[in-house]
Protein backbone atom coordinates (compact mmCIF):
# COMPACT_ATOMS: atom_id res chain seq x y z
CA UNK A 1 0.00 0.00 0.00
CA UNK A 2 2.91 2.36 0.69
CA UNK A 3 4.36 1.67 -2.76
CA UNK A 4 0.99 2.04 -4.50
CA UNK A 5 0.26 5.33 -2.76
CA UNK A 6 3.72 6.66 -3.55
CA UNK A 7 3.38 5.76 -7.23
CA UNK A 8 -0.04 7.42 -7.42
CA UNK A 9 1.30 10.62 -5.88
CA UNK A 10 4.32 10.62 -8.22
CA UNK A 11 2.01 10.23 -11.21
CA UNK A 12 -0.16 13.07 -9.91
CA UNK A 13 2.89 15.35 -9.55
CA UNK A 14 4.25 14.46 -13.00
CA UNK A 15 7.40 12.68 -11.79
CA UNK A 16 9.38 11.29 -14.72
CA UNK A 17 10.53 7.67 -14.44
CA UNK A 18 13.45 6.12 -16.32
CA UNK A 19 12.54 2.44 -16.28
CA UNK A 20 15.12 -0.25 -17.08
CA UNK A 21 18.03 2.11 -16.42
CA UNK A 22 20.94 0.54 -14.54
CA UNK A 23 23.10 2.93 -12.47
CA UNK A 24 26.79 2.08 -12.88
CA UNK A 25 28.67 5.01 -11.35
CA UNK A 26 28.49 8.19 -9.32
CA UNK A 27 29.76 11.48 -10.74
CA UNK A 28 31.97 13.13 -8.12
CA UNK A 29 33.50 16.63 -8.33
CA UNK A 30 36.05 17.43 -5.63
CA UNK A 31 34.27 15.10 -3.20
CA UNK A 32 30.76 16.39 -3.96
CA UNK A 33 28.12 14.34 -5.78
CA UNK A 34 27.13 15.77 -9.17
CA UNK A 35 24.97 13.04 -10.68
CA UNK A 36 25.05 9.44 -11.93
CA UNK A 37 25.99 7.44 -15.01
CA UNK A 38 23.42 4.85 -16.09
CA UNK A 39 23.12 2.12 -18.72
CA UNK A 40 19.83 1.92 -20.63
CA UNK A 41 19.10 -1.80 -20.88
CA UNK A 42 16.64 -1.42 -23.76
CA UNK A 43 19.15 0.25 -26.10
CA UNK A 44 22.62 -0.33 -24.65
CA UNK A 45 23.22 3.44 -24.45
CA UNK A 46 25.05 5.23 -21.64
CA UNK A 47 23.27 8.22 -20.07
CA UNK A 48 24.68 10.98 -17.88
CA UNK A 49 22.27 12.39 -15.30
CA UNK A 50 23.81 15.72 -14.25
CA UNK A 51 22.12 16.80 -11.03
CA UNK A 52 22.50 18.77 -7.84
CA UNK A 53 21.43 15.85 -5.65
CA UNK A 54 21.22 12.06 -5.81
CA UNK A 55 19.43 9.63 -3.47
CA UNK A 56 19.99 5.87 -3.55
CA UNK A 57 17.06 3.70 -2.45
CA UNK A 58 18.20 0.55 -4.22
CA UNK A 59 17.31 -2.16 -1.69
CA UNK A 60 19.37 -5.00 -0.27
CA UNK A 61 21.80 -7.64 -1.49
CA UNK A 62 20.37 -10.95 -0.31
CA UNK A 63 21.11 -12.65 -3.64
CA UNK A 64 24.63 -13.35 -2.41
CA UNK A 65 23.01 -16.25 -0.51
CA UNK A 66 21.59 -19.43 -2.03
CA UNK A 67 18.19 -19.09 -0.34
CA UNK A 68 16.74 -15.60 0.04
CA UNK A 69 13.41 -13.83 0.13
CA UNK A 70 14.92 -11.01 -1.93
CA UNK A 71 13.91 -10.38 -5.54
CA UNK A 72 16.34 -11.40 -8.31
CA UNK A 73 17.35 -7.78 -8.84
CA UNK A 74 18.50 -7.19 -5.24
CA UNK A 75 22.19 -7.56 -5.98
CA UNK A 76 23.68 -4.66 -4.04
CA UNK A 77 24.19 -2.38 -7.03
CA UNK A 78 23.68 0.85 -5.04
CA UNK A 79 26.05 0.01 -2.17
CA UNK A 80 28.37 -1.60 -4.76
CA UNK A 81 28.74 1.67 -6.68
CA UNK A 82 29.47 3.48 -3.40
CA UNK A 83 31.99 0.83 -2.31
CA UNK A 84 33.89 1.01 -5.61
CA UNK A 85 34.00 4.79 -5.33
CA UNK A 86 36.16 4.49 -2.21
CA UNK A 87 33.35 5.40 0.17
CA UNK A 88 32.66 3.17 3.20
CA UNK A 89 29.87 0.72 3.93
CA UNK A 90 28.65 0.35 7.51
CA UNK A 91 27.83 -2.73 9.63
CA UNK A 92 27.89 -5.14 6.70
CA UNK A 93 28.29 -8.18 8.99
CA UNK A 94 24.75 -7.80 10.35
CA UNK A 95 22.36 -9.71 8.07
CA UNK A 96 18.98 -10.98 9.22
CA UNK A 97 17.70 -14.47 8.38
CA UNK A 98 13.99 -15.22 8.50
CA UNK A 99 13.26 -18.64 10.03
CA UNK A 100 10.28 -19.60 7.87
CA UNK A 101 11.14 -19.39 4.19
CA UNK A 102 9.78 -22.11 1.91
CA UNK A 103 12.28 -24.91 1.31
CA UNK A 104 14.53 -24.26 -1.72
CA UNK A 105 12.54 -21.15 -2.75
CA UNK A 106 12.88 -18.66 0.10
CA UNK A 107 9.30 -17.37 -0.25
CA UNK A 108 8.41 -16.18 3.23
CA UNK A 109 5.69 -17.65 5.40
CA UNK A 110 4.44 -15.08 7.88
CA UNK A 111 5.50 -15.23 11.52
CA UNK A 112 1.78 -14.95 12.22
CA UNK A 113 1.66 -18.71 11.62
CA UNK A 114 3.65 -19.30 14.81
CA UNK A 115 1.69 -16.55 16.52
CA UNK A 116 -1.49 -18.51 15.85
CA UNK A 117 -0.05 -21.71 17.31
CA UNK A 118 2.21 -23.13 14.60
CA UNK A 119 5.01 -25.36 15.92
CA UNK A 120 8.48 -25.97 14.50
CA UNK A 121 9.45 -29.64 14.39
CA UNK A 122 12.60 -31.44 13.29
CA UNK A 123 12.74 -34.65 11.26
CA UNK A 124 12.07 -36.70 14.40
CA UNK A 125 8.85 -34.81 15.09
CA UNK A 126 10.39 -33.08 18.11
CA UNK A 127 9.40 -29.54 19.12
CA UNK A 128 13.04 -28.52 19.30
CA UNK A 129 12.62 -24.83 20.25
CA UNK A 130 12.00 -25.95 23.82
CA UNK A 131 15.76 -26.63 23.98
CA UNK A 132 16.82 -23.20 22.71
CA UNK A 133 14.19 -20.85 24.21
CA UNK A 134 12.39 -22.74 27.02
CA UNK A 135 10.00 -19.92 27.92
CA UNK A 136 8.79 -18.48 24.59
CA UNK A 137 9.76 -21.46 22.39
CA UNK A 138 8.58 -20.95 18.78
CA UNK A 139 7.96 -17.23 19.39
CA UNK A 140 11.65 -16.47 19.95
CA UNK A 141 13.30 -13.71 17.82
CA UNK A 142 14.12 -14.43 14.19
CA UNK A 143 17.86 -14.85 14.67
CA UNK A 144 17.47 -17.34 17.53
CA UNK A 145 14.93 -19.46 15.67
CA UNK A 146 17.03 -19.41 12.48
CA UNK A 147 20.11 -20.56 14.41
CA UNK A 148 18.14 -23.30 16.15
CA UNK A 149 16.95 -24.59 12.76
CA UNK A 150 20.49 -24.40 11.40
CA UNK A 151 21.87 -26.45 14.31
CA UNK A 152 19.11 -29.06 14.03
CA UNK A 153 19.93 -29.61 10.35
CA UNK A 154 23.70 -29.57 10.87
CA UNK A 155 23.37 -32.20 13.61
CA UNK A 156 21.37 -34.51 11.35
CA UNK A 157 17.92 -33.90 12.79
CA UNK A 158 16.47 -32.14 9.76
CA UNK A 159 13.51 -33.50 7.82
CA UNK A 160 13.41 -35.01 4.36
CA UNK A 161 15.74 -37.46 2.57
CA UNK A 162 18.71 -35.09 2.89
CA UNK A 163 17.80 -33.83 6.39
CA UNK A 164 17.98 -30.30 4.97
CA UNK A 165 14.75 -28.65 6.10
CA UNK A 166 12.51 -28.14 9.15
CA UNK A 167 8.74 -28.61 9.34
CA UNK A 168 6.26 -25.89 10.26
CA UNK A 169 3.39 -27.84 11.85
CA UNK A 170 -0.03 -26.16 11.62
CA UNK A 171 -2.12 -29.31 11.98
CA UNK A 172 -3.27 -28.42 15.51
CA UNK A 173 -4.34 -24.89 14.53
CA UNK A 174 -8.03 -24.28 13.84
CA UNK A 175 -8.53 -24.83 10.06
CA UNK A 176 -10.74 -21.71 9.86
CA UNK A 177 -7.88 -19.63 11.28
CA UNK A 178 -5.45 -21.04 8.71
CA UNK A 179 -7.76 -20.54 5.74
CA UNK A 180 -9.08 -17.10 6.74
CA UNK A 181 -6.26 -15.41 8.68
CA UNK A 182 -3.28 -17.04 6.94
CA UNK A 183 -4.44 -17.52 3.33
CA UNK A 184 -1.01 -16.73 1.83
CA UNK A 185 0.61 -19.56 3.77
CA UNK A 186 -1.83 -22.19 2.56
CA UNK A 187 -1.70 -20.87 -1.00
CA UNK A 188 2.12 -20.78 -1.13
CA UNK A 189 2.53 -24.22 0.41
CA UNK A 190 0.01 -25.83 -1.91
CA UNK A 191 1.16 -24.01 -5.05
CA UNK A 192 4.93 -24.25 -4.73
CA UNK A 193 5.52 -27.41 -2.66
CA UNK A 194 2.29 -29.38 -3.19
CA UNK A 195 1.87 -29.56 0.59
CA UNK A 196 -1.43 -29.13 2.45
CA UNK A 197 -0.73 -27.30 5.76
CA UNK A 198 -3.99 -28.63 7.22
CA UNK A 199 -2.70 -32.20 6.99
CA UNK A 200 1.11 -32.12 7.04
CA UNK A 201 4.12 -30.02 8.01
CA UNK A 202 5.36 -27.35 5.59
CA UNK A 203 9.09 -27.65 4.67
CA UNK A 204 10.96 -24.45 5.66
CA UNK A 205 14.56 -23.24 5.99
CA UNK A 206 16.34 -20.14 7.36
CA UNK A 207 16.20 -17.57 4.57
CA UNK A 208 18.39 -14.51 3.90
CA UNK A 209 15.98 -11.64 4.42
CA UNK A 210 17.34 -8.21 5.36
CA UNK A 211 20.62 -6.29 5.47
CA UNK A 212 20.99 -4.13 8.57
CA UNK A 213 24.17 -2.64 7.09
CA UNK A 214 24.73 -0.57 3.97
CA UNK A 215 25.58 2.97 2.88
CA UNK A 216 26.24 4.99 6.06
CA UNK A 217 23.97 7.99 6.58
CA UNK A 218 22.95 10.42 9.30
CA UNK A 219 19.34 11.09 10.34
CA UNK A 220 18.97 13.55 7.44
CA UNK A 221 19.73 10.66 5.02
CA UNK A 222 23.01 12.39 4.06
CA UNK A 223 25.70 9.87 3.10
CA UNK A 224 28.75 9.78 5.35
CA UNK A 225 32.27 9.89 3.94
CA UNK A 226 33.96 8.26 6.94
CA UNK A 227 33.59 7.12 10.55
CA UNK A 228 34.10 10.75 11.66
CA UNK A 229 30.68 11.48 10.07
CA UNK A 230 31.83 13.94 7.41
CA UNK A 231 29.13 14.05 4.73
CA UNK A 232 29.26 13.71 0.94
CA UNK A 233 27.51 16.92 -0.22
CA UNK A 234 24.57 16.26 -2.54
CA UNK A 235 24.43 12.51 -1.89
CA UNK A 236 21.66 10.79 0.09
CA UNK A 237 20.43 7.26 0.74
CA UNK A 238 17.41 5.62 2.38
CA UNK A 239 15.86 2.19 2.91
CA UNK A 240 17.58 -1.18 3.06
CA UNK A 241 20.60 -0.07 1.03
CA UNK A 242 21.29 2.62 3.65
CA UNK A 243 22.49 2.28 7.23
CA UNK A 244 21.22 5.03 9.47
CA UNK A 245 21.25 2.20 12.05
CA UNK A 246 17.74 2.47 13.46
CA UNK A 247 17.86 -1.35 13.30
CA UNK A 248 21.14 -1.72 15.19
CA UNK A 249 22.40 -5.27 14.76
CA UNK A 250 18.98 -6.91 14.45
CA UNK A 251 15.89 -5.42 12.75
CA UNK A 252 12.44 -5.82 14.28
CA UNK A 253 9.59 -6.95 12.04
CA UNK A 254 7.99 -4.15 9.91
CA UNK A 255 10.62 -1.60 10.97
CA UNK A 256 12.10 -1.53 7.47
CA UNK A 257 8.84 0.04 6.27
CA UNK A 258 9.15 2.78 8.89
CA UNK A 259 12.80 3.18 7.89
CA UNK A 260 12.10 3.91 4.23
CA UNK A 261 9.08 6.13 4.94
CA UNK A 262 10.79 8.23 7.62
CA UNK A 263 14.23 8.63 6.07
CA UNK A 264 12.99 8.67 2.48
CA UNK A 265 10.91 11.71 3.44
CA UNK A 266 13.71 13.32 5.42
CA UNK A 267 16.13 12.76 2.55
CA UNK A 268 13.67 14.25 0.06
CA UNK A 269 13.21 17.40 2.15
CA UNK A 270 16.98 17.79 2.57
CA UNK A 271 17.52 17.31 -1.17
CA UNK A 272 14.98 20.01 -2.01
CA UNK A 273 16.63 22.46 0.36
CA UNK A 274 20.12 21.60 -0.93
CA UNK A 275 19.07 21.96 -4.58
CA UNK A 276 17.48 25.34 -3.87
CA UNK A 277 20.67 26.71 -2.29
CA UNK A 278 23.45 25.20 -4.43
CA UNK A 279 24.58 25.59 -8.03
CA UNK A 280 24.94 22.75 -10.50
CA UNK A 281 28.58 21.64 -10.46
CA UNK A 282 30.61 21.58 -13.66
CA UNK A 283 31.48 18.09 -14.92
CA UNK A 284 33.87 17.00 -17.71
CA UNK A 285 32.36 16.37 -21.15
CA UNK A 286 33.96 12.92 -21.24
CA UNK A 287 32.76 11.95 -17.74
CA UNK A 288 31.11 8.76 -19.05
CA UNK A 289 34.13 7.59 -21.05
CA UNK A 290 35.63 5.32 -18.31
CA UNK A 291 32.24 3.62 -17.86
CA UNK A 292 31.89 3.06 -21.61
CA UNK A 293 35.39 1.56 -21.82
CA UNK A 294 34.67 -0.68 -18.82
CA UNK A 295 31.44 -1.97 -20.37
CA UNK A 296 33.21 -2.68 -23.63
CA UNK A 297 35.99 -4.54 -21.78
CA UNK A 298 33.37 -6.92 -20.36
CA UNK A 299 32.53 -7.96 -23.92
CA UNK A 300 36.03 -8.00 -25.43
CA UNK A 301 38.07 -11.12 -24.75
CA UNK A 302 38.13 -14.87 -25.17
CA UNK A 303 37.48 -16.08 -21.62
CA UNK A 304 33.83 -17.09 -21.43
CA UNK A 305 33.26 -18.48 -17.95
CA UNK A 306 29.60 -18.85 -17.03
CA UNK A 307 28.30 -16.06 -14.82
CA UNK A 308 25.77 -18.55 -13.43
CA UNK A 309 28.54 -20.98 -12.38
CA UNK A 310 30.45 -18.27 -10.47
CA UNK A 311 27.26 -17.05 -8.83
CA UNK A 312 26.24 -20.58 -7.81
CA UNK A 313 29.55 -21.23 -6.02
CA UNK A 314 29.36 -17.86 -4.25
CA UNK A 315 25.77 -18.39 -3.10
CA UNK A 316 26.40 -21.93 -1.83
CA UNK A 317 29.57 -20.95 0.03
CA UNK A 318 27.98 -17.87 1.59
CA UNK A 319 24.92 -19.87 2.66
CA UNK A 320 26.99 -22.65 4.18
CA UNK A 321 29.78 -20.68 5.86
CA UNK A 322 28.75 -17.03 6.35
CA UNK A 323 25.02 -17.07 7.01
CA UNK A 324 23.26 -17.93 10.27
CA UNK A 325 26.31 -19.37 12.07
CA UNK A 326 29.90 -18.23 11.49
CA UNK A 327 33.36 -19.15 12.77
CA UNK A 328 36.90 -17.96 12.09
CA UNK A 329 37.47 -21.12 10.07
CA UNK A 330 34.29 -20.85 7.98
CA UNK A 331 34.77 -17.15 7.27
CA UNK A 332 38.42 -17.65 6.30
CA UNK A 333 37.37 -20.43 3.95
CA UNK A 334 34.70 -18.38 2.20
CA UNK A 335 37.07 -15.40 2.06
CA UNK A 336 39.55 -17.50 0.08
CA UNK A 337 36.76 -18.73 -2.19
CA UNK A 338 35.55 -15.19 -2.86
CA UNK A 339 39.09 -14.07 -3.68
CA UNK A 340 39.43 -16.89 -6.21
CA UNK A 341 35.99 -16.15 -7.69
CA UNK A 342 36.84 -12.45 -8.05
CA UNK A 343 40.00 -13.40 -9.95
CA UNK A 344 38.02 -15.63 -12.31
CA UNK A 345 35.33 -12.96 -12.67
CA UNK A 346 37.89 -10.27 -13.58
CA UNK A 347 39.07 -12.43 -16.50
CA UNK A 348 35.58 -13.34 -17.68
CA UNK A 349 33.73 -11.76 -20.60
CA UNK A 350 30.12 -12.10 -21.72
CA UNK A 351 29.18 -14.05 -24.83
CA UNK A 352 26.24 -11.90 -25.92
CA UNK A 353 27.53 -8.93 -27.95
CA UNK A 354 24.13 -7.34 -28.61
CA UNK A 355 23.10 -3.86 -27.46
CA UNK A 356 19.37 -4.41 -27.00
CA UNK A 357 18.28 -6.00 -23.70
CA UNK A 358 21.62 -7.71 -23.12
CA UNK A 359 20.52 -9.51 -19.97
CA UNK A 360 23.74 -11.53 -19.84
CA UNK A 361 25.73 -8.31 -19.50
CA UNK A 362 23.36 -7.02 -16.81
CA UNK A 363 23.63 -10.26 -14.79
CA UNK A 364 27.40 -10.20 -15.19
CA UNK A 365 27.61 -6.66 -13.78
CA UNK A 366 25.23 -7.59 -10.95
CA UNK A 367 27.44 -10.55 -10.06
CA UNK A 368 30.42 -8.21 -9.72
CA UNK A 369 28.51 -6.08 -7.23
CA UNK A 370 27.41 -9.20 -5.32
CA UNK A 371 31.00 -10.41 -5.04
CA UNK A 372 31.96 -7.01 -3.61
CA UNK A 373 29.08 -7.10 -1.11
CA UNK A 374 29.99 -10.64 -0.07
CA UNK A 375 33.59 -9.58 0.46
CA UNK A 376 32.51 -6.63 2.62
CA UNK A 377 30.25 -8.85 4.72
CA UNK A 378 32.82 -11.62 5.25
CA UNK A 379 35.74 -9.31 6.09
CA UNK A 380 33.59 -7.32 8.55
CA UNK A 381 32.20 -10.51 10.13
CA UNK A 382 35.62 -12.09 10.49
CA UNK A 383 36.96 -9.02 12.30
CA UNK A 384 34.03 -8.88 14.79
CA UNK A 385 35.01 -11.51 17.36
CA UNK A 386 31.72 -11.56 19.25
CA UNK A 387 28.05 -12.41 18.67
CA UNK A 388 25.54 -9.57 18.33
CA UNK A 389 22.09 -9.54 16.73
CA UNK A 390 22.18 -11.01 13.24
CA UNK A 391 25.91 -11.77 13.55
CA UNK A 392 26.53 -15.03 15.41
CA UNK A 393 30.04 -16.40 15.90
CA UNK A 394 29.99 -19.96 17.23
CA UNK A 395 33.59 -19.48 18.37
CA UNK A 396 32.71 -16.18 20.15
CA UNK A 397 29.17 -16.72 21.44
CA UNK A 398 28.95 -13.83 23.92
CA UNK A 399 28.30 -10.19 23.16
CA UNK A 400 31.21 -8.00 24.27
CA UNK A 401 29.95 -4.46 24.82
CA UNK A 402 33.17 -3.28 26.46
CA UNK A 403 35.01 -3.57 23.13
CA UNK A 404 32.54 -4.19 20.31
CA UNK A 405 29.80 -1.66 21.04
CA UNK A 406 30.76 0.13 17.84
CA UNK A 407 29.89 0.33 14.16
CA UNK A 408 32.07 -1.21 11.45
CA UNK A 409 33.13 0.91 8.47
CA UNK A 410 34.71 -1.01 5.59
CA UNK A 411 36.36 0.64 2.58
CA UNK A 412 37.68 -0.93 -0.61
CA UNK A 413 41.23 0.05 -1.51
CA UNK A 414 41.82 1.25 -5.12
CA UNK A 415 44.30 -1.56 -5.84
CA UNK A 416 42.32 -4.29 -4.08
CA UNK A 417 41.91 -5.29 -0.45
CA UNK A 418 39.93 -3.57 2.29
CA UNK A 419 40.39 -1.24 5.25
CA UNK A 420 38.33 -1.34 8.45
CA UNK A 421 37.47 1.57 10.73
CA UNK A 422 35.03 1.86 13.63
CA UNK A 423 32.66 4.36 15.21
CA UNK A 424 31.24 4.20 18.74
CA UNK A 425 27.53 3.42 19.05
CA UNK A 426 25.41 6.33 20.29
CA UNK A 427 23.05 4.83 22.86
CA UNK A 428 19.53 6.11 23.49
CA UNK A 429 17.50 5.70 26.67
CA UNK A 430 18.05 1.94 26.86
CA UNK A 431 21.32 0.27 27.89
CA UNK A 432 22.15 -3.11 26.29
CA UNK A 433 21.35 -6.13 28.47
CA UNK A 434 21.72 -9.87 27.97
CA UNK A 435 18.84 -11.52 26.10
CA UNK A 436 17.28 -14.39 28.06
CA UNK A 437 14.40 -16.59 26.93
Amino acid sequence: MILQTLFQQCTKEGVEFYNEFFVLDLIMVDGDCAGIIAYEIATGEIHVFHSKTVLFATGGFGKMFKITSNAHTLTGDGPGVVYRKGLPLEDMEFFQFHPTGLYRLGILLSEAARGEGGILRNGEGERFMERYAPTIKDLAPRDMVSRAEFFEMKEGRGAGPDKDYILLDLTDVDPDVIENKLPDITEFARTYLDVDPLKEGVPIVPTAHYAMGGIPTNVKAEVLRNAEEDIVPGFYSAGECACVSVHGANRLGTNSLLDIVVFGRRGGLEMAEYAATHKLLDIPEDVAEPTEKWLQSLMDGDTRESTADIRKVMQEEMMDKASVVRTEESLSSVEETLSALKTIYAETHVKDQSKIFNTELVEHIELGFLLDMAEALVVSAKARTESRGGHYREDHQMREDDYWLRHTFITQRPGGGTDLDYKDVTLGRYEPVERKY
